[in-house]
């Protein structure tokens, strides 16, 4: 797929360019507003503390600062938004970089507004507060969290020196991660090929090429080039895990994993139901790797190269095909999800070609209002269409909450991934569709999804044993490369079972991941999965009556917990037969896919 015929975002409306006025003055205006907000803080004692009454006061002060704080975030996000749309997609662009620190260095006084306000909210009654405060009622569930996160809170000096130190610690640890990542190139060599140098984000994509020796030639490449990283980027993720350790000892967490899922709104009762549900779908999704195997000719089991390579008669889709076939599966839905898809491809707001400097996968990025930015590395497969759509998902959640304030929107990952998990289910509903009795397209259909959810459910839960084990050896020693590799293979195991040749895995994995650079940013893909096939099967059961509250549910992601907002269809996500009950839905397209394989 030429890079020429595929599309770069747009990102003029928002500033002119990096090096504009308006740029600095924005960047200039988000620091001068934190300050004035610090001074304003102290003048209102606005920080933690005994106990305070709800008194005219204290309603005054939430009425002013709330607002205050709404205006504050969103142009950080359009400010932060716009920088990063371009270091993401050119790592050589050191105007753009240097923009960017100056902007996080002038922001990351930030923090302490945030834990002050924080801390300052859970000396009240929130009860009495929302009653008397429209501002508070309209912000409950913000200010709630905030609350209960305040009970995790280092003195607010150690604080505001934990935020300054992320600039030089854990950001920088990321960063380092994302520009190795992005720069990184591969020689690939197919035999009876001339060698070729490409950037990783082309190499990963040529996992789904056709060609069995240009997909196994480019698993080689890969893992020699990510050999040649391996030291920096295994010092990098033991930096950002050892800090993060120190953080959540010092703010009394007991376990690495409970921050993740206090931010996410998810109780551990639900995530070990989720768990419990996986675990017992494992031997499944083995039968398919090894019905997959066996189509492929490896009696050995799949290795690493072939688990995302095409089986049947695929379709391949040049760009207009496949914003088209996104479309017109947006559309068996409503015309309004449809629409989407063409004010996404009028206004530029697609980033599609892989290419040297861009960062390799996938992401949707709100900028302001409901507008968003969509980065993706399209090859043409079907996996790639299926990625599109699950991102114009996330767009579309992201103008359902066009209208909600900052701190109103603030939806944790495991409910972020609710809309466009929804948008992927759609387009593989319509694929089926369309691809009818043709048994090879239909078979290539099976496993496009398959492989997808296979990611999200095996290789997910692999990474979640990783970090897992990770996290806690690191409280006690460094990692070294070999050791991390160790871990990474071990956790492939037991996920993978006798689905993956057990010579040839992914032993580097730990490093491709940029996700480990927050905190178990891993199972809520896994929640987001299973929680929208189950919205999906609402769908079916009653059309009319979903489509009248699920834009609703969308525009309602920052609003309350994933209990109570799941509730609204009826559903209970601490119950392991919820889970089961959509991972059924998955083991009828493994039974399928097996069948046909054999």
């Amino acid at each position: 797929m030429a890079t020429t015929e595929l599309p770069r975002w747009d990102l003029t409306p928002f500033f002119s360019s990096v090096g504009s006025r308006e740029l600095v003055a924005g960047t200039e205006r988000v620091a001068a507003e934190i300050g004035r907000l610090l001074l304003r803080f102290d003048e209102l004692a606005i920080r933690g503390g005994a106990p305070l009454p709800v008194t005219e006061a204290e309603v005054a002060a939430v009425d002013e600062v709330v607002p205050a704080l709404n205006r504050l975030l969103a142009d950080m996000r359009l400010v932060g938004s716009y920088l990063y749309g371009h270091v993401s997609t050119d790592a050589r662009d050191d105007a753009a970089s240097a923009a960017l620190s100056r902007y996080q260095a002038g922001s990351s006084a930030f923090a302490n507004l945030d834990t002050r306000f924080d801390a300052w909210v859970a000396r009240l009654d929130l009860a009495e507060l929302t009653r008397r405060s429209t501002q508070a009622s309209d912000h409950a569930y913000a200010l709630e969290r905030g609350a209960i996160a305040a009970q995790h809170q280092m003195s607010e000096a150690e604080e505001g020196l934990a935020a300054e130190l992320s600039l030089t610690g854990g950001r920088a640890w990321a960063k380092l991660h994302a520009d190795l990542t992005a720069r990184l190139t591969a020689t690939v060599r197919v035999p009876g090929a001339e060698p070729e140098v490409l950037p990783m984000s082309v190499v990963r994509g040529l996992a789904t090429h056709p060609d069995a020796a240009r997909r196994a030639a480019a698993c080689e490449a890969e893992l020699e080039a990510w050999d040649t990283v391996a030291v920096p980027l295994a010092t990098s993720l033991n930096a950002f895990k050892g800090e993060a350790n120190t953080l959540n000892r010092r703010r009394g967490w007991t376990d690495a994993l409970d921050p993740a899922l206090q931010n996410n709104g998810v109780s551990r009762e639900i995530l070990d139901a989720m768990q419990e549900a996986v675990v017992a779908s494992l031997p499944d999704w083995h039968r398919y790797l090894r019905a997959k195997a066996t189509l492929l000719g490896h009696p050995g089991g799949l290795p690493w190269s072939d688990l995302i390579a095409p089986v049947g008669t695929p379709k391949r889709f040049a760009w207009p095909e496949a914003t088209a076939a996104v479309r017109d599966a947006f559309a068996t839905y409503s015309g309004r999800l449809a629409q989407l898809v063409d004010t996404a491809v009028a206004e530029a707001w697609i980033d599609a070609a892989p290419r040297d400097g861009k960062v390799g996968g996938a992401y949707c990025m709100n900028v302001t209002g409901g507008v968003s930015r969509v980065l993706c590395n399209f090859d043409g497969s079907f996996d790639s269409v299926q990625t599109l759509a699950h991102e114009l998902g996330h767009a579309y959640h992201n103008v359902n909450l066009g209208d909600r304030t900052p701190l109103q929107r603030s939806t944790p990952m495991a409910l972020a991934e609710t809309a466009s998990i929804f948008c992927e289910t759609i387009m593989v509903q319509a694929g089926l569709a369309a691809v009818g009795d043709d048994p090879g397209g239909r078979l290539a259909l099976l496993d496009g999804d398959l492989a997808g959810a296979c990611q999200v459910v095996v290789d997910i839960h692999s990474r979640f044993l990783f970090e897992r084990a990770m996290s806690k050896e690191r409280e006690h020693a460094v990692l070294s490369v070999d050791r991390l590799r160790e871990l990474m293979l071990d956790a492939q195991a037991t996920a993978y079972g006798t689905g993956l040749d057990p010579d040839h895995r992914h032993r580097d994995m730990w490093a491709v991941k940029g996700h480990y650079y927050s905190a178990f940013y891993n199972w809520p893909y896994t929640f987001g999965l299973l929680f929208g096939i189950g919205l999906y099967a609402e769908f079916q059961r009653d059309p009319d009556r979903f489509r009248a509250g699920y834009d609703d549910l969308l525009s309602a992601t920052g609003l309350g917990d994933a209990a109570s907002l799941a509730a609204r269809f009826g559903i209970d996500v601490a119950d392991v037969g919820f889970w089961t009950a959509s991972l059924d839905v998955l083991r009828g397209r493994i039974d399928e896919f097996v069948a046909a394989a054999g």
